[in-house]
């Protein structure tokens, strides 16, 4: 998995001007085959699409060794389906009757006896058990062992440059488990570069903006610059701070009181404590309360190097004082993953989870839908699940690279996103205007051009696509019931005529040239580790400050928690003044923004590059009148917290 502001392999998106995030399982759709057998039961996806009988490169050593997740059913795995729709379902005679996390547990988790087979089934193959939680079993051993466990052959295949162990089929459990396994992750080994007991990296080095800036939308024109759609356009903001953000989106008097957020990352920056505490002071936020923050984190991290660690420091800042600057008096739990991999960040959600840390979790962070694998959504949907019939809500960014075409070379969405079980939040570009007063919304699509040479115009207006919110339709989720009758047909059977899953489901600030300030402590020229601000975006930015909104509402709610949002979202949708309506072309004209950028990063010294940034181009995604597929259902009005008070 990688951050949304981050590199992902192949491609570079400009949308958080830090470095971005690599490393996620790159395993590729699988296929399903049959089960190797009538006593067997076929565990779907476990075999990658890439391990084809032309990448072949034949059989694996039999003392090659093998580290496995085997993810436990649970007692009743239809039922938590069911009653995590009902209890998310506004319609529903069992809307909000949410369940403890013990009740949960006791009700749909794996049984004693489920364990032990699972257990005995492992060992009996030859495999260690090395750790054993509610979710799952770990397990490791040589390839002969996993082969007689997995009813499978390992293989080595080709994939790219590199070759990687694979099952040669589809792996299986014994029918006589009776369902109790989910599926299986860590078959394959593509990629597999864990360094046990890492410790964190410094800080990354410094980046700052330069000026001019515009202190609210428009309110400092660049009139020495060519004109761009025929008039003089304003310089990008210096960032936007709470008190804009909250009056854009209706917070009125709510602040979040007694309302919990979690965020989840990988890694965890050393100095957030001291960083969103001094951001707070200096922008007009409500100071943190003793005991306002807390982080969970493991005991080891891993693959830093690989991840980029430092690159996720600026991530979790982001997450934490955009929550705090728009839900200032929320109670917010920073949980931490050991990796980027989606092991670890399955493990920080199942934490939530499991102790009921929030009723809100807010996700900055996703992978392309082609690496999502189906043994690892159905591993993702049930902690998805396990939280909805908790009251627990998850929300996740829907990407920086639009339609992932530039980036991919492949129309497709972005994942956890895609997730019928989650609330996908699209992005924005924002204007607020003088008194902090709501002006207009553009879907986030950025294209560029440069000054020419004389300074007279600009080179090959309006330039290139550099970045916008992700969003589109998924080729692999179905449909869910609450998109129906509200996500237009096309949308929906672009991939599929029975209809399939359309991301995002609703929209906030996101595009970086209409950003948010944060504060961090980073590395500087001469070794030196001092705070600085700098403007951010891309949809990191619009997650965090959705679950925000989130908390407005379930404190406007009387507190009770809104679990699940999707189905509630969706069914406020077309009532007055509940949404703002995100176009691309909200004035009628074209709209964009001047930049000047250090060409270094941090200072004047190798020289400026100035720029114009057009708004509202989303790649081949168009925010148009309505549900779109850039910002869903649009952005919350000021009637949308208000549309939770209780009469």
């Amino acid at each position: 998995m990688r951050s949304n502001r981050a590199k992902v392999r192949a491609g570079v998106s400009m949308a958080a001007t830090l470095p971005m995030i690599a490393g996620a399982l790159a395993l590729g759709i699988p296929t399903a085959h049959a089960a190797d057998g009538p006593a067997r039961d076929a565990l779907k996806g476990t075999r990658p699409a890439w391990a084809t009988a032309k990448a072949d490169k034949g059989a694996t050593s039999n003392d090659a060794q093998v580290k496995a997740r085997v993810y436990l059913a649970g007692r009743d795995a239809a039922g938590l389906s069911a009653y995590a729709k009902a209890v998310s379902d506004p319609n529903s005679p069992l809307y909000g009757k949410f369940l403890s996390a013990k009740k949960a547990q006791a009700r749909f988790g794996a049984t004693k006896a489920q364990v032990t087979a699972v257990k005995s089934w492992l060992k009996s193959a030859g495999l260690t058990v090395t750790e054993v939680t509610s979710h799952y079993v770990t397990v490791s051993g040589d390839v002969a062992a996993a082969e007689k466990a997995f009813g499978t052959q390992f293989h080595n295949f080709a994939k790219g440059s590199k070759t990687y162990r694979a099952p040669a089929t589809t792996a299986s459990a014994p029918a006589g488990l009776k369902g109790a396994v989910l599926t299986v992750t860590g078959l394959d080994n593509a990629p597999h570069k864990a360094h046990h007991k890492d410790q964190l990296p410094p800080p990354d080095a410094v980046f700052k903006n330069s000026g001019p800036f515009s202190s609210y939308y428009g309110s400092k024109t660049a009139s020495t610059l060519p004109d761009a759609y025929g008039q003089k356009v304003p310089y990008a903001i210096k960032g936007y701070t709470g008190k804009q953000l909250r009056s854009a989106y209706g917070a009125g008097s709510y602040t979040g009181k007694h309302v919990r957020i979690a965020i989840t990352d990988a890694y965890a920056s050393p100095t957030i404590a001291f960083d969103a505490g001094k951001y707070a002071v200096k922008n007009g936020d409500a100071a943190w309360k003793t005991g306002q923050l807390h982080q969970v984190l493991p005991k080891n991290y891993t693959k830093t190097e690989e991840c980029g660690a430092a690159g996720w420091y600026g991530e979790e800042t982001l997450d934490v004082e955009a929550v705090h600057a728009v839900a200032p008096a929320a109670d917010v739990t920073y949980v931490g993953a050991a990796s980027c991999y989606d092991d670890d960040l399955l493990d920080s959600l199942s934490k939530i989870v499991d102790g009921h840390l929030a009723d809100i979790v807010s996700n900055s962070w996703g992978d392309i839908e082609a690496n999502q694998t189906p043994d690892l959504l159905a591993a993702y949907d049930q902690v998805f699940q396990l939280g909805a019939v908790q009251g627990i809500g998850f929300y996740f960014s829907s990407g920086d690279n639009g339609d992932e075409v530039a980036n991919t070379g492949v129309k497709q969405v972005d994942t956890p996103a895609n997730s019928s079980w989650v609330t996908a939040v699209g992005g924005t570009s924002l204007a607020v205007g003088k008194g902090d007063k709501y002006q207009w919304e553009t879907g986030w699509g950025t294209e560029k051009a440069s000054l020419s040479a004389d300074g007279k115009s600009w080179t090959g207006f309006p330039g290139a696509y550099t970045s916008g919110a992700g969003g589109g339709t998924s080729k692999t989720v179905p449909q869910p019931y609450y998109q129906k009758n509200v996500v237009p047909k096309a949308l929906a059977t672009a991939n599929n005529a029975a209809g399939n899953r359309v991301v995002p489901d609703i929209a906030a600030i996101a595009d970086p040239n209409t950003g948010f300030l944060v504060g961090q402590t980073q590395t500087f020229p001469d070794g030196t580790e001092q705070y600085s601000e700098y403007r951010i975006g891309g949809t990191s930015l619009a997650a965090p400050v959705i679950a925000a909104v989130q908390a407005l509402a379930q404190e406007a709610r009387g507190g009770k928690a809104l679990g699940f949002a999707n189905p509630a979202i969706y069914a406020k949708y077309g009532k007055k003044g509940v949404f703002h309506d995100v176009t691309d072309n909200p004035t009628g004209s074209g709209l964009a923004v001047a930049r000047i950028d250090f060409l270094n990063g941090f200072d004047a010294a190798d020289g400026l590059a100035t720029s114009v940034r057009s708004l509202g181009k989303d790649s081949s995604l168009s925010a148009v009148k309505g549900y779109d597929d850039v910002t869903g259902v649009g952005s919350p009005a000021n009637g949308y917290v208000q549309s939770y008070r209780r009469h």
